[in-house]
């Protein structure tokens, strides 16, 4: 199963795809953007929310840089059977390719 998916490919996807922002609490509280109709979902309670994660439909997830919170989500929510990728660089490379985000 694909990890990442590059930002430049995400557009074709998103309209289709089930899009989580899990950064963390801070990191989302000290931002002002995020990715049109994405949810937030927090990583450290990962345990009381991946039961309701679709395990077919497609499922994209970013943090801030694509780093270690998303790898260790994609990883719990793979194991899980859950069709999971992450946005290369997160939200940042999102917008450096010229991706669509909007004030939250």
């Amino acid at each position: 199963m694909e990890r990442t998916i590059k930002p430049e490919d995400f557009a074709a996807i998103a309209d289709t795809a089930m899009v989580l922002d899990v950064r963390r609490l801070e990191d989302r509280a000290a931002s002002n953007e995020t990715v049109p109709f994405a949810i937030w979902k927090d990583p450290t309670q990962i345990d009381q929310w991946i039961e309701a994660m679709p395990r077919k439909h497609p499922v994209v997830i970013y943090c801030v840089r694509g780093g270690g919170v998303s790898n260790s989500v994609v990883d719990r929510l793979q194991a899980e059977g859950v069709n999971a990728r992450f946005i290369e660089g997160g939200i940042e490379g999102l917008k450096a390719a010229g991706g669509k985000v909007e004030a939250k």
